[in-house]
């Protein structure tokens, strides 16, 4: 199980990670969970989640809320190159797991941000990191392997819910019809004359859910066929009802070799003007978690030994 936890990854992999994820959580706060700032001037509405209610977190304020978006462009522009990756890195987790909480804190609950939010947090525990450094880490494993197991359980999760709550007639009911009346567009609105389609869709629909932790036991093409089948049927999803769960697409990153984005990118640019962090052939800045005493510490303290250069499986 340690080893299922701690594979050794590509610190690149990493470093392009990053320059992908802060930048879409601005884009999120913008586009997607756009509603803070709106919500602060209507106090009366708030009722706070499990969590802020258990920390005291105090009722959203335009000054706060404010305070919290600028905090987070200027923390998501200094992480995203890869300079000060703990200190913007936590800020920035720390002030966006803030800022979805007050956005669900007013009677409605998405769970399509549960991976991203993860991402957030475990992503500055590797410390530096460039897009040139093929060298590989455990630590950096067990940041991707966390991102990953938190994208599956979306799904698997999901399914959990819609058991737990509708029981198994979930599958027989009409929820898609549902969907598809209340925001479907020209392309779904001819399956409404369809109602067993929508059935088997909701069963096909459940048992991939189910069934997600699977994409572990795959490999190399069947791996990025199976991705790839959810990214389908998230495009499909968006082009019919208009719901896109981009916050959880964007986190399927985790599973592909960005590394090969890296070594693209810096054969296009000048090194000083890569994202910073380690150099090829440089230290790894360990992030110890845990002492070198500590077997765990160790795992998560930097390169494992005696680690080629060579592609990453």
């Amino acid at each position: 199980m340690a080893r299922w936890w701690f594979p050794a990854e590509p610190i690149a992999r990493i470093a392009v990670l990053r320059a992908v994820l802060y930048p879409f959580v601005v884009l999120d706060m913008f586009l997607f969970v756009n509603d803070v700032v709106p919500k602060a001037y209507a106090p009366g509405l708030y009722a706070p989640i499990v969590i802020p209610r258990f920390l005291h977190l105090p009722a959203p304020g335009p000054l706060l809320v404010h305070t919290l978006q600028v905090l987070l462009i200027a923390g998501c522009a200094i992480a995203a190159t890869g300079r000060l990756p703990r200190l913007a890195g936590w800020t920035v987790a720390a002030g966006y797991q803030w800022w979805i909480f007050i956005g669900m804190s007013y009677g409605k609950v998405d769970h399509d941000h549960l991976a991203l939010l993860v991402a957030l947090w475990v992503l500055p525990t590797l410390g530096r990191a460039r897009w040139d450094d093929a060298r590989r880490s455990e630590a950096a494993g067990w940041a991707l392997r966390c991102v990953q197991v938190a994208v599956v359980a979306t799904y698997f999760l999901a399914a959990f819910a819609k058991i737990r709550h509708g029981g198994w007639d979930w599958a027989n009911g009409a929820v898609f019809t549902w969907s598809i009346e209340r925001r479907g567009s020209m392309l779904a609105d001819p399956l409404v004359n369809l109602p067993w389609l929508l059935v088997a869709g909701q069963w096909m629909l459940l048992v991939a859910e189910f069934t997600s932790p699977v994409v572990f036991a795959l490999r190399g093409r069947a791996q990025a066929a199976y991705i790839g089948g959810w990214l389908v049927f998230h495009a499909v999803t968006y082009a019919a009802i208009g719901i896109h769960f981009l916050p959880t697409v964007v986190c399927w990153l985790a599973f592909a070799p960005l590394e090969k984005l890296g070594r693209v990118a810096h054969t296009l640019v000048d090194a000083d003007g890569d994202p910073g962090g380690v150099r090829q052939g440089g230290e790894v800045d360990s992030g110890t978690i845990g002492d070198d005493d500590n077997a765990a510490g160790r795992r998560l303290g930097g390169v494992r030994a005696g680690e080629g250069l060579g592609d990453p499986t």
